[in-house]
């Protein structure tokens, strides 16, 4: 079975948020050919914008992007993943924070990294969970979502149908977490090797 991992992305999105998943997913699809050449891929990666449109964007750093799909093309996803970054602006886009509860209805799973657990909670998807996002942004989650259970003791947190993770490079441990639990402890162990990751 091929999951398709749809990654949002949007302007002051942080890099390695939504790289650093990109490439764990990518890579694992990669390093699976060569363990199981015949084996369907296990996952299909795509970035997706809000749009209309899919013109640039630009990352925190100021990388211009140009995501995939929007909204109105993204098709069915088996993994969404919600990036952190400077989240002001998205957390103020009612039709962002409504795919993103709607997107959890029909995903297997939804992951965030660093701040993109506030996108989560400010669509009702943290309610009575624990979470984590980056030690900074910590206080700011609990405070404007006081119905979350903030945890700043774990580099991730698996709900199930929730997973959420701290910052930046959290989010290549979390993204480890989910090849080895949706496809094999094996892959995700090579995958790690592959990138020379510890």
């Amino acid at each position: 079975m091929t999951r398709t991992v749809g990654i949002y992305v949007f302007d002051n999105v942080e890099v390695l948020d939504f790289a650093g998943p990109y490439e764990v997913f990518t890579c694992a699809t990669r390093v699976a050919a060569k363990l199981t050449p015949d084996a369907a891929a296990p996952f299909r990666v795509r970035t997706i914008g809000a749009g209309p449109a899919r013109g640039p964007l630009r990352a925190r750093a100021g990388l211009e992007l140009r995501p995939e799909a929007v909204f109105a093309d993204a098709g069915p996803i088996d993994v969404l993943i919600i990036p952190g970054g400077v989240v002001g602006a998205e957390l103020a886009r009612p039709e962002v924070i409504s795919w993103i509860a709607g997107m959890a209805r029909d995903c297997e799973l939804v992951a965030s990294v660093c701040t993109g657990a506030l996108l989560l909670a400010e669509a009702g998807l943290l309610d009575g969970q624990e979470a984590t996002t980056h030690w900074e942004d910590q206080a700011e989650l609990q405070a404007g979502w006081p119905q979350v259970r903030v945890r700043g003791d774990r580099r991730w947190i698996d709900n199930g149908r929730i997973v959420t993770s701290g910052g930046i490079a959290a989010g290549i441990d979390m993204s480890l977490h989910l090849v080895s639990r949706l496809a094999s402890p094996a892959l995700a162990s090579a995958t790690a090797r592959q990138m020379e990751y510890p």
